[in-house]
């Protein structure tokens, strides 16, 4: 039995053929998803994967969480980090010390504002720089095929003008209601973006169980030894301001069911209520680890999702949305068989 993990997705355009298979669809977005053929889904790569073990809970209760890390070019620095600082062990013993209510969950070194006490840092860490928190559409690995015109998903008879794109990306899944945080939004490889079309930039977005880089004030963008979880409604504002280096794709329970600080911003205001973290390693150094897929975001599947996401209308819907946010839609991630 095929375990799905995160599934839903968001407002989409597609063409006259995919109307046609939409139709035949099941009635339900996750319906669509458990009908999508093999073809369609793709295999997230061992080194691609964090694993990160939390203390057991009070009952004994192992807690564990399975991050996707992104894929270039996004974030890139800051996620060869983070994989040095998994070969060095150096997660290890370090703790959960924010726990901010709908916002997020914050973990690192508890004595890292210290210069005396902090945890040494392993040699050979990257630069980083906020410029790097958008990059040119043109480094965008081009589209695997070549996909038919898009049809718009329109709301209230009015649709927006579709500009000419470049041919790494297109807009299927395409939102047609405004999104305030980009000029527009869509998905590459897997994961939501935003694009500026006039500037030539995209950059990934906050969404529920992405991972961000904690950082000092500006220009200090963060080494990727302080994380965080967001865990409650995407906080959009602060895409291009904080790098993004992935999703939680498991277990993201163990992070939002924490007590909540009750500290200034969430932290956690005595040493005992902190959540210690045993261990963090790279997919490829966990023999247990099961094998995950996502739902290609080039596919057909994908875009009939989606449309089916903004648009639903059956037994529980009566009054189709027309669209929904970017963030509406997490990628299906899937246990293989």
């Amino acid at each position: 039995m095929r375990k799905f993990l995160l599934a839903s997705v968001l407002s989409a355009s597609f063409s006259t053929p995919l109307l046609a298979a939409e139709a035949a669809a099941p009635a339900t977005p996750s319906g669509i998803v458990a009908a999508a053929p093999a073809s369609e889904w793709v295999r997230i790569a061992p080194e691609n994967l964090l694993v990160m073990d939390l203390a057991p809970d009070a009952a004994g209760k192992p807690r564990r969480v399975v991050i996707q890390l992104i894929g270039a070019p996004f974030s890139q620095d800051w996620v060869e980090n983070i994989r040095k600082l998994a070969a060095a062990h150096w997660y290890d013993g370090i703790a959960v010390v924010r726990v901010q209510d709908n916002y997020v969950v914050q973990w690192g070194d508890p004595d890292g504002e210290d210069a005396k006490k902090a945890k040494p840092l392993p040699a050979g860490l990257a630069p980083t720089s906020q410029r790097n928190y958008s990059v040119a559409i043109s480094s965008l690995p081009a589209n695997s095929r070549t996909l038919p015109p898009p049809i718009q998903v329109c709301t209230g008879g009015q649709c927006p003008d579709q500009p000419a794109l470049p041919g790494n990306l297109d807009w299927r899944p395409y939102v047609a209601r405004n999104d305030i945080y980009a000029q527009r939004t869509t998905f590459k490889n897997g994961f939501p973006i935003g694009v500026d079309l006039d500037a030539g930039l995209a950059w990934p977005v906050h969404c529920y169980g992405y991972i961000g880089v904690g950082r000092n004030m500006s220009p200090d963008a963060g080494t990727g030894a302080e994380l965080y979880a967001v865990i409650g409604h995407a906080p959009r504002q602060l895409d291009r301001n904080v790098a993004v280096v992935g999703r939680v794709i498991e277990g993201i329970e163990y992070l939002s069911s924490l007590p909540r600080g009750t500290d200034e911003m969430g932290f956690y205001a005595s040493p005992s209520e902190r959540v210690r973290i045993a261990k963090v390693r790279m997919g490829t150094a966990v023999a247990d680890l099961p094998g995950y897929q996502y739902l290609s975001t080039e596919s057909d599947s994908f875009a009939a999702y989606a449309a089916k996401r903004a648009n639903r209308k059956d037994d529980f819907y009566t009054q189709p949305a027309g669209g929904a946010d970017v963030c509406n839609v997490p990628v299906p991630i899937r246990i293989a068989k």
